[in-house]
């Protein structure tokens, strides 16, 4: 696989505190690349050293094989960024933005396809003011979009969207990728990291603590099914606990149960009607990445 930005033993240093300590990964072309983890991580510190708007303190990186501090101007002609937090002016219409950015550029690409591919078309005369956060979002990609860039770089791209408008972002970011272009994909969702990213860098104050397959970090969980459920009655907690593949833990009168074989589920089930026990909220779920964070760090995901 070709690489397209190699990042080694980074590290950006705010006085005492060191917001990335000693990162190192490599991101291959045509892969969405997903960077996660809580609020105040490390995450767009380290994603703003690899498009050259801060300067690292120490370490190595090479974005399609350009030093983004040395080279800063001619890599941003191949990138797109979509900031953390970008605004326009308000009485600024649609299509005058992209062309405002397209202007910024040695080549771009022609707006009103642009425009449709990111739904916007009906907006372009549109002022920026009258969009919906939806809409703004997806100006945003368009702006990132509009210089045809090789690499795009998306920093909380969902963030304050409503469950409809963040599934549109995901078709969208997925689009994109198969378009032949490489994502780099910063958020604090785990479920959007899961349904999208090739691959997965789980970042924890300043360093990465995982990085893999949302699938391969999934199976480090042990256990392959989570079973849940209340229970009235914790006199039978022991004969639960004697299933053969069973790893069970009780908080207070909620049950969990891990397992690798669907078998343990109709072992529990039979468990449980044989001392006719009163249950409810009986579920039965796989691990997800939010599962691996907690696993990993100990700690909740936050916004």
């Amino acid at each position: 696989m070709e690489t397209v930005i190699v990042v080694e033993d980074i590290i950006k240093r705010y006085g005492d505190l060191a917001a990335v300590d000693g990162v190192s990964f490599k991101v291959y072309k045509n892969e969405i690349f997903g960077i996660v983890g809580p609020n105040g991580a490390g995450k767009t510190t380290l994603v703003e050293c690899m498009e050259g708007l801060r300067i690292p303190s120490g370490g190595f990186i090479r974005v399609l094989d350009l030093d983004p501090k040395a080279d800063g101007y001619k890599l941003r002609q191949l990138i797109g960024i979509q900031l953390q937090e970008g605004l326009f002016p308000d009485r600024l219409k649609v299509n005058e933005v992209l062309d405002l950015f397209a202007g910024l550029y040695s080549r771009s690409v022609a707006i009103r396809p642009l425009l449709e591919k990111v739904g916007l078309l009906d907006k372009a005369d549109g002022y920026f003011d009258s969009l919906s956060g939806g809409q703004k979002q997806r100006l945003s990609i368009a702006v990132a979009l509009v210089s045809d860039p090789q690499v795009v770089f998306f920093d909380e791209l969902t963030t304050g969207l409503d469950p409809q408008a963040r599934r549109a972002m995901w078709g969208m970011v997925s689009s994109i990728r198969d378009a032949g272009k490489t994502v780099i994909l910063v958020t604090h969702f785990m479920e959007e990291a899961e349904r999208l990213c090739d691959r997965v860098a789980i970042i924890d104050r300043g360093r990465i603590v995982a990085l893999d397959t949302p699938a391969n970090l999934i199976s480090r969980i042990d256990g392959g099914l989570r079973i849940n459920f209340w229970l009235d009655d914790l006199s039978i907690v022991t004969e639960l606990e004697n299933i053969k593949g069973c790893k069970l833990t009780v908080s207070d009168q909620d049950i969990t149960i891990q397992c690798a074989d669907r078998r343990v589920v109709d072992e529990v089930k039979r468990v449980l009607e044989h001392n006719n026990c009163n249950f409810h909220d009986f579920t039965v779920s796989k691990p997800t990445l939010e599962d691996v964070f907690l696993s990993i760090t100990g700690k909740e995901m936050r916004e």
